[in-house]
């Protein structure tokens, strides 16, 4: 085959620098962006934070007044050179302070006495000031292993506390079977060590199970809860009943077979009431009141407020500092020369304009498109869940004219505040579910009516999801009973038959 060169001319699409610049900090959180603006700031000389709400990008004329500026500055101090400049070898301040020092101090006396230290004392405000700045948080093993410290125990007992503290999971669990333990020190025995017994172990578990909260170090939720009821006083009402039921028929109570549970116990309906009541107080997982995990707080993009009877979309002026370009830094910039230095210079300048540039369609397309989500769910704001309208990616992409992946980008990890709370852009966009009259409803609104049902629902007989399914059919909802679970699951809301309370 003979080889030859021919020309062709087509046409293709190439993504630019500048527009994957754009599409990465469109899809950046909130705590990202701001990392990232941190970055650029300390990497580019170029970028500056704007102080007042000027233009982000400074003009040409600002950048040769700002270069005249430093030219004649430049010049005043090739004036002032130090040669001219008189300075003054006599100091400002008398130095008298070698006058009020004694030749020599009597042996009696302390320094403290004649010379003031240096050292400031510490009030106790500031030392709980100090205590207070401190972060650090306490873990549940951090809290049982103080109270060991403070329990007498020998030292092989000791050893063995350490071990059950260490299989303790967050929820106050002891994760660790007590025979592989026994295992544990079995193996060290056979290098030279006291033998213990499983006896032994078992008995400091007990002590440990004495400690702070209570029901700690439980290998199950029948003897969790059996242990915070066996530290209650003697004279609680119902204690001996409530033991009775956790050791034997905790399974009839998580299935909620009461009528069983009453049959065995040979307690009335009133009696059984006041047992589970009481075991409801208790809790099921005693370490997590220890081992609680810090709060993180959402940063909102945008803030709806409404305004004279209209609703209207702000960004949040506090998610990221207002940029602009380093006019000094800018005005050093030569055209015509071609150094290496006017050549870094220049990189970085077009950098930093690309960069704020970014930042701006950043903001204008969230802006747009949060304008656009608030005009179609004003339902939502103004009567709550229940107003909430069907809404898809599709329908916010056709109405400003951008393509699904970029409401996509927008929508996800960006938070929107409004009156009736923080949520993700994500929420407000939900699937269609047919209506009686040929309309469509929001899957969000029939969640809400599934548990505003399920809230005034009779207790001792709870909603079936069939019964919910004809209920929302007769207010013109056509839903089937398997969506209906599927939607009772995704809100956490369990089966009829575990609702079902006594009360």
């Amino acid at each position: 085959m003979k080889q030859a060169l021919h020309l062709k001319i087509g046409q293709q699409l190439t993504m630019t620098p500048q527009l994957q610049q754009a599409i990465r900090l469109l899809q950046l959180s909130t705590l990202d962006l701001q990392q990232e603006i941190q970055e650029a700031l300390e990497s580019n000389p170029m970028l500056d934070v704007s102080e007042d709400d000027n233009t982000p990008d400074a003009t040409s004329n600002d950048q040769d007044n700002n270069l005249d500026s430093h030219q004649s500055a430049a010049e005043e101090l090739e004036r002032s050179s130090p040669a001219e400049q008189d300075f003054d070898d006599t100091p400002a301040v008398e130095d008298n302070w070698n006058e009020s020092i004694p030749e020599e101090l009597s042996t009696d006396s302390n320094w403290e006495d004649t010379y003031q230290s240096s050292t400031p004392t510490l009030s106790k405000e500031d030392i709980d000031s100090f205590e207070s700045n401190d972060t650090a948080e306490e873990t549940l093993q951090d809290h049982l292993h103080w109270q060991l410290n403070l329990t007498p125990m020998s030292d092989l007992d000791r050893l063995i506390a350490t071990n059950i503290i260490d299989g303790i999971n967050p929820d106050g669990y002891l994760t660790v079977l007590l025979e592989e333990i026994h295992e544990h020190f079995l193996e060290q025995n056979s290098e030279g060590s006291d033998e213990v017994e499983l006896d032994e172990i078992e008995a400091v578990l007990h002590r440990i199970q004495q400690f702070d909260p209570a029901g700690i170090a439980c290998r199950d939720l029948s003897e969790c809860l059996a242990i915070q009821l066996s530290q209650l006083p003697s004279d609680t009402p119902w204690r001996t009943e409530a033991i009775k039921v956790v050791n034997q028929y905790i399974k009839l109570l998580g299935t909620h077979d009461y009528r069983q549970l009453m049959r065995k116990t040979r307690l009335k309906e009133p009696q059984l009431q006041q047992v589970i009541q009481l075991i409801q107080s208790l809790n099921p997982k005693p370490g997590a009141s220890i081992s609680q995990t810090a709060a993180e707080y959402v940063i909102p993009d945008v803030i709806v407020t409404k305004q004279r009877g209209v609703w209207t979309v702000n960004l949040n002026p506090e998610v990221s500092p207002k940029l602009r370009i380093n006019s000094g830094y800018a005005g050093l910039v030569k055209r015509a020369d071609n150094s290496s230095d006017n050549t870094y210079l220049k990189n970085h300048l077009q950098e930093a304009r690309w960069f704020i540039k970014s930042l701006q369609s950043r903001n204008e397309t969230l802006l747009k498109v949060s304008n656009e989500i608030v005009k179609r769910q004003s339902g939502f704001l103004d009567h709550g869940e229940e107003g909430m309208k069907p809404m898809v990616l599709h329908d916010i992409a056709e109405a400003v004219e951008m393509h699904e992946s970029t409401i996509s980008r927008v929508t996800t990890q960006k938070f929107m505040h409004t009156p009736r709370g923080i949520f993700e852009l994500k929420y407000f966009f939900s699937s269609h579910v047919s209506t009686a009259t040929g309309g469509a409803a929001s899957s969000t609104a029939i969640r809400a009516l599934i548990k505003k049902m399920v809230a005034a629902e009779n207790t001792a007989k709870p909603l079936s999801d069939n019964k919910i399914a004809q209920f929302l059919d007769e207010q013109g909802f056509k839903v089937a009973r398997r969506t209906i679970a599927k939607y009772r699951e995704a809100m956490g809301i369990p089966p009829s038959n575990e609702r079902k309370r006594l009360v």
